[in-house]
């Protein structure tokens, strides 16, 4: 007789001794109602409760979406899932000569995916049954003798392709990014046809966060739905009672909003999207990547120093077209500091720049180097969340424009407004993700906005057009009206 999943969460012959007492109870019910199984009374008031069906269902389901907050058992429930569809699901008579039947944990990076690999490790070696199933165990995976395999992947639709699944586990899904971008869409897109051959699950779990993604749309689209797609949203205690109180009420106090999403498994109302890709692509220009100098222009540049890591030490350089402000380029780079400075120097100097503006990174260190190069180097005023702030009406306006860079968009469209405590927005990048070129470009974009409003505004009554400033011999055009307002 098969092996049902509430058999591997009870028998003590398997994974009784983990899943079998009263702290998993919520999971069991929710995995048996996945799976299809009949449920007692209590378990199905339970799973009527986590997914807010009106029924249970009778068939087992396709997908798993799981909303639930930290702390609540997800890793766990996701190790089982993975040792319990590698072991004691034969797939053997679908597969052709070589091919496996390969169980994916995939997660934001490579380290965050092994850790779930252990949860899975730790079940597999705990087993004497699976212990003697397995062939081969790496860094990455185990190798089963039924030609079924558990193997470590990061969230890239690139690297998914190419393989016949029998289930995924998509973890902390909500949080995944990847140069700046979110590709769980991607991901799962790519995903779906690697398990229809074998007919596998996918089970993609994570806590909340902002109110998009693929977690988001699947919520919004499914809870509480009938079919093949099963939502379930959960508190941390409703599926680990054993967490203490104290944890969820000391971070309700510390920030409600957050603790709310971690704790209470509550999406973000707070988070928003700071600019559209529609916006950003509104102002690119198709080519080149890259603007030469132009003889009798005056350029500004920005720089944003790294002391190496995943950061980019990133450089932006702009010019003012008339009512525009373009951004010639942008370029970001990893490695030696030292190295990138000289390299950053040579770069200012083709564009007859002496000064480069920028954060105050590293206290005298980066301008030190930057004037042992003969460029001197001038913190800017202003968070980089000000920056930001300047930077959006300048680019809603037209009045900006950007070069094709695949990396600056991401980096941009990846942007939050956030509320903080205090009732005031703050502009960042999202948990995991990076906006070293984002910055450079809104930096470069609000110093050459600080220095349209440097000079002394004339009177409308000195021949100028109404809705149009005068600065010495030129004019702007009254849509910089939010910048010049930001510098005085």
């Amino acid at each position: 007789m098969a092996v049902t999943i509430r058999d591997a969460m009870t028998d003590r012959q398997l994974f009784g001794d983990t899943f079998g007492g009263d702290s998993f109870a919520a999971w069991r019910a929710l995995l048996g109602g996945f799976y299809g199984l009949p449920l007692d009374s209590a378990e199905a008031d339970t799973f009527k409760e986590l997914t807010g069906r009106a029924e249970t269902p009778q068939d087992a389901g396709e997908e798993l979406w799981l909303v639930v907050g930290r702390r609540g058992g997800k890793s766990h429930a996701a190790a089982l899932c993975a040792a319990y569809e590698a072991a004691f699901k034969d797939h053997r008579d679908k597969l052709a000569p070589g091919e496996m039947a390969t169980v994916m944990l995939i997660a934001g990076d490579r380290p965050q995916a092994r850790t779930l690999l252990r949860y899975v490790r730790g079940l597999v070696e705990g087993n004497p049954m699976l212990r003697a199933m397995v062939v081969r165990q790496t860094e990455t995976g185990i190798e089963f003798d039924n030609r079924a395999c558990i193997e470590v992947h990061t969230a890239s639709h690139r690297s998914v392709r190419g393989y016949t699944c029998s289930a995924v586990i998509c973890d902390e899904i909500a949080f995944w990014m990847s140069d700046g971008a979110r590709p769980d869409a991607e991901v799962i897109a790519a995903l779906r046809p690697a398990l229809a051959t074998l007919g596998g699950k996918l089970v993609a779990l994570s806590s909340p966060y902002a109110r998009r993604g693929m977690l988001w749309d699947t919520y919004k689209r499914y809870h509480g739905q009938p079919g093949r797609v099963l939502v379930a949203q959960a508190p941390s205690r409703t599926m680990n009672p054993t967490l203490p109180l104290r944890v969820v009420d000391d971070a309700m106090k510390d920030d409600a909003a957050r603790a709310s999403a971690e704790y209470l498994a509550q999406f973000r109302s707070d988070i928003e999207a700071f600019l559209s890709l529609d916006q950003v692509e509104a102002v690119q220009r198709s080519k080149p990547l890259e603007l030469p100098r132009q003889s009798g222009v005056r350029y500004v540049a920005f720089a944003d120093p790294t002391g190496g890591g995943k950061d980019e030490f990133t450089l932006a350089i702009a010019h003012r077209e008339g009512e525009r402000l373009v951004v010639d380029l942008v370029r970001g780079r990893r490695g030696n500091p030292a190295a990138i400075t000289a390299d950053y120097a040579e770069t200012l100097k083709a564009y007859g720049i002496s000064r480069v503006s920028g954060d105050r990174y590293a206290g005298q260190w980066v301008p030190t180097e930057f004037d042992r190069h003969g460029i001197t180097y001038e913190p800017a005023p202003g968070t980089r969340s000000e920056l930001y702030a300047t930077f959006a009406p300048a680019l809603n306006s037209g009045a900006v424009e950007l070069p094709p860079c695949a990396t600056l968009s991401k980096q941009l469209t990846s942007l939050e407004r956030r509320t903080t405590r205090g009732g005031r927005d703050m502009i960042d990048h999202a948990p995991g993700a990076h906006d070293d070129r984002a910055n450079a470009v809104a930096g470069v974009v609000a110093q050459m906005a600080k220095k349209q409003a440097r000079p002394q505004i004339r009177s409308l009554g000195d021949g100028l057009p109404n809705g149009t400033f005068g600065r010495g011999d030129e004019a702007v055009n009254g849509t910089f009206g939010p910048l010049i307002g930001n510098f005085r």
